[in-house]
């Protein structure tokens, strides 16, 4: 948190409560102290007299309009804009204190609104869909930076004709003239620069170009996050394309290196990946991202030796930052992830504090060949689709414990497999034996490196899954969460996680940041739909999905989960359409034998549970209770429900707070599994 009291003033009317939510959820999972009454009070003179003084106190004030606030004559909201403006009273002119946030089209010239708020900028944050940039805006008000804002500005274009254009800034011609001629001469400068620099990379483009502005806008639109960066996957120059296993493998483990360094803002994996082999310019990439820098580099492998060429660029400015070609033995390829990721952070000015090294190598090898088995296992793993891959990544990864006994990352990335593997494990004995695996492969791990929050990740993936000791699993996602905060997926798995042990609030925060450090990862939009679904904000988890499915529109669960989230808001035609997509799998034959029966399908329903049953036995228990509950069969749910726990099943994981199980929460069979499964309070 901020050292800041209460640093910032969330004023909203009752009817914008849900994007105001929104907005004190991105700016608190950003460390952000925010002031935020539905939580934190109730009414009373109490009340009154708390609201006064933290307008009184606050370092920001951050008023919501919107055509509710337009429409309303009364609300306190009204007494909170003016004790706000009095203060402004106050201060000195240049003080930022007001920052307006605008949920919808109304107009920055509404009458409604007090004079004082027209006179600064306004910030489009459409139904409170909270932006990186806007944190990072806060962020450096409150630590008092410059903000070189305008004094007047209009609510985002993309509201339509609701907004009017944005005004520009006009210089007068001379002195546009004399800075048009000051940056000729730095391009120039430059471009000598990068010619003479220029490194053996990948086909981005002849040239490393700034971030592009927006049409109309100014240059200085673009303000990444500080210290923030993106990892591009390196190129494979070893003249064998069954080597990129080893680039990709490379750039990966660098990327990880890293996140591990606290005050660096690492893209996540997934992201950074995305651009692999496209035809794209560094600024696109560095936009898309909303990061400061990119680093990207070149590996050229032979039988003993490694060359690794990398450079680190200023995504504004199209700069070079640093660069450097190493020349090593495959042994020394731990060490050299230090050296490249150490000069990275000093290149973006970031204070190392205490040993860098041995936190960036911890759990890593010295055996070229452990690394390299490793490193197959990893490529086989993110890129899996079948079952089949998951085999290959484990046979990968039980290569290199075979070579290297103390690889603890290898020992961690086969536990999350094997618990992965046992989740779909065709009957209760194969997922018990996978479980049992996993969970000894993480123990391991834990006690060779218990600073390590992959070892951690992985515990805590087989205590959720495997053994449904929700408490200390729990506890292995907190220390996880504390030795690697930065880290995508540690933050979307225990983000979905603490929702469904009925922590909404904070699960929901960790998963948008996990959604900001890794926009393009398919699992990012995944973890934070099912997070919506569960906490009931259906709408949202719909938007969600279907973000996920633009993004990756071959992920059959993808359908199943927006299927469900549009079966919640009661658009049982959607629901039915988009389980319908890929009707063949699993998921959306769960699906549909819910949704038919409410469209009063009964005999299409019960085919589809039929063919589950059929492939699936006794594997769906949970599901199949689920099935039953929302069909009104309480007695048969309750009997599946049963099954479930007999089974260890993991969709008991969801009991807690899945609204498909709502007609059992009052029945006394139902409040005895809740009792045997002994959720966190």
């Amino acid at each position: 948190m901020t050292d800041l009291s209460h640093a910032v003033f969330l004023s909203y009317a009752s009817q914008d409560a849900q994007a105001a939510q929104k907005i004190c959820e991105a700016l608190r999972a950003a460390g952000i102290e925010v002031w935020f009454d539905q939580s934190e009070l109730r009414g009373g003179d109490a009340w009154d007299t708390s609201i006064r003084k933290q307008i009184k106190t606050c370092a920001l004030f951050i008023p919501v309009i919107s055509r509710s606030t337009h429409d309303r004559d009364e609300g306190y909201f009204r007494l909170e804009w003016k004790l706000a403006v009095d203060r402004c009273h106050l201060m000195a002119a240049d003080k930022a204190f007001l920052l307006p946030v605008v949920i919808d089209g109304i107009r920055d010239d509404d009458e409604r609104v007090p004079e004082r708020f027209r006179e600064v900028q306004w910030t489009g944050l459409p139904g409170g869909v909270t932006s990186a940039a806007f944190v990072e805006r806060v962020r450096r008000l409150l630590s008092g930076k410059p903000s070189q804002e305008p004094s007047r500005s209009t609510p985002a274009a993309a509201y339509g004709t609701g907004a009017p254009a944005a005004r520009k800034s006009v210089l007068p011609w001379w002195r546009s003239k004399a800075a048009l001629l000051a940056t000729i001469a730095v391009v120039v400068l430059a471009l000598g620069y990068l010619v003479a620099n220029r490194l053996e990379l990948s086909k981005r483009g002849a040239e490393v170009r700034p971030a592009p502005a927006a049409q109309g806008a100014s240059a200085n639109v673009f303000a990444p996050p500080p210290h923030s960066v993106a990892v591009l996957p390196f190129v494979n120059l070893s003249g064998d394309k069954d080597q990129e296993y080893f680039s990709d493998g490379l750039t990966e483990e660098l990327l990880n290196s890293l996140s591990g360094i606290s005050e660096l803002k690492v893209a996540g994996r997934t992201s950074s990946f995305y651009f692999k082999g496209k035809d794209v310019d560094l600024g696109a990439v560095a936009h898309k991202l909303n990061v400061g820098a990119v680093l990207e580099g070149s590996v050229r492998r032979s039988a003993h030796t490694v060359r690794i060429t990398a450079q680190l660029i200023n995504a504004v400015t199209g700069f070079h930052l640093w660069s450097k070609t190493y020349d090593r033995g495959l042994g020394d390829v731990l060490k050299l992830q230090t050296e490249i990721a150490t000069a990275v952070a000093e290149a973006l000015k970031v204070t190392l504090l205490g040993d860098t090294s041995a936190k960036i190598e911890l759990g890593g090898t010295r055996n070229p060949a452990a690394f390299d088995a490793y490193l197959r296992g990893a490529k086989v793993f993110v890129s899996r689709h079948e079952v089949e891959d998951l085999l290959a990544a484990i046979a990968a990864y039980t290569e290199a414990i075979r070579l290297d006994p103390h690889y603890v990352l290898a020992l961690a990335s086969r536990s999350i497999a094997l618990s992965y593997g046992a989740a779909q494990a065709a009957t209760p004995a194969a997922a018990r034996e996978g479980f049992d695996k996993a969970q000894a492969d993480a123990r391991q791990a834990v006690a060779l490196a218990p600073d390590l929050a992959q070892a951690h990740l992985a515990l805590a993936t087989v205590l959720e899954l495997g053994t449904l000791d929700f408490t200390r699993a729990s506890e292995a996602y907190e220390r996880a969460l504390a030795l690697a905060p930065g880290n995508a997926q540690v933050l979307r798995i225990s983000g979905l996680f603490a929702v469904y042990m009925g922590h909404i609030d904070v699960g929901l925060a960790a998963a948008r940041r996990a959604v900001v450090l890794d926009p393009l990862a398919r699992d990012s939009h995944s973890l934070l739909g099912r997070a919506l679904y569960a906490a009931r904000r259906y709408e949202e988890a719909v938007v969600a999905f279907s973000e996920g499915i633009s993004l990756h529109p071959g992920d059959k669960a993808f359908y199943t989960y927006r299927g469900l989230a549009y079966y919640g808001v009661g658009d049982l035609q959607s629901a039915r359409a988009s389980c319908e997509t890929n009707r063949d799998y699993l998921g959306n034959r769960w699906c549909l034998a819910v949704t038919y029966d409410k469209l009063g399908r009964h005999a299409d329903a019960e085919a589809e549970l039929s063919k589950l049953k059929a492939s699936m036995g006794d594997v769906m228990a949970y599901q199949y209770a689920a099935v039953y509950a929302q069909r009104g069969d309480s007695p048969t749910a309750l009997e599946w429900l049963e099954t479930a726990l007999r089974l260890r099943d993991p969709g008991l994981e969801n009991l807690k707070i899945d609204p498909l199980m709502d007609p059992l929460r009052k029945e006394a069979r139902f409040q005895a599994v809740m009792r045997e499964l002994n959720f966190p309070s």
